[in-house]
């Protein structure tokens, strides 16, 4: 599994203004390729008045797939300007579509593509840009006695104590970094001398927002 890439967290939707024509940046992600084209198609339908409704899109770890389409704009001038957004920041599984109601005055090539770039990129700040990183789920048994120097020891680190259950022995769960999994686990068992269980679990991704972890 990838320890971390970047997509966006939820739907996001703005719009702007650009000599008179309205563009409405949509973007959303996705899991697969069919998640895309419905996205999509839903946008579409909810604008068949629109002059173009311009997509792009990428699925995969890798970008394994990318697509796009001008919809009747002039070949390279929105599309591709779209998905260029989404590989410059470096996304995965998004899709943006870029819809956009004229207004009378022609952009020329540059113009459009600076349109089409702006549409797509306001879209997809709307979706909000997460970074999903790859964490592990620790549990930890000790005695009543070492609980505070634990506590301590993984609040300090930058660790996460997701729940902690007051049994015959203490049990905490803690979410780890993968990378930082062996590095908690020699801690651990240096300060209490071995006198701890520590008990690897599944792992999973968390969403990071504008540097903190948002728990799921």
């Amino acid at each position: 599994m990838r320890k971390e890439y970047k997509t966006i967290k939820e739907f996001g939707q703005s719009e702007i203004i650009i000599e008179k024509s309205r563009f409405i940046g949509y973007a959303k992600p996705v899991e697969s390729e069919e998640d895309a084209v419905k996205f999509i198609n839903e946008i579409k339908e909810k604008h068949k008045d629109a002059t173009h409704n311009v997509w792009a899109y990428t699925v995969g770890m890798n970008m394994e797939i990318q697509r796009y389409s001008d919809d009747g704009e002039p070949t390279g001038t929105a599309g591709i300007p779209s998905l260029e957004v989404i590989k410059k920041e470096d996304l995965r599984n998004v899709a943006v579509v870029v819809t956009r109601y004229f207004g009378g005055i022609k952009l020329g090539g540059g113009g459009l593509i600076r349109a089409y770039t702006k549409g797509a990129k306001i879209g997809l700040e709307a979706g909000k840009i997460i970074n999903r990183i790859l964490f592990k789920n620790i549990i930890l048994k000790l005695e009543y006695t070492l609980l505070g120097k634990i506590q301590n020891e993984i609040l300090n680190s930058h660790y996460i104590i997701k729940d902690t259950l007051y049994e015959d022995m203490v049990k905490m769960i803690v979410y780890s970094k993968v990378d930082d999994v062996e590095a908690l686990k020699e801690k651990l068992i240096d300060i209490t001398n071995g006198k701890i269980e520590i008990e690897e679990k599944e792992e999973f991704y968390l969403s990071e927002y504008q540097g903190k972890i948002i728990l799921e």
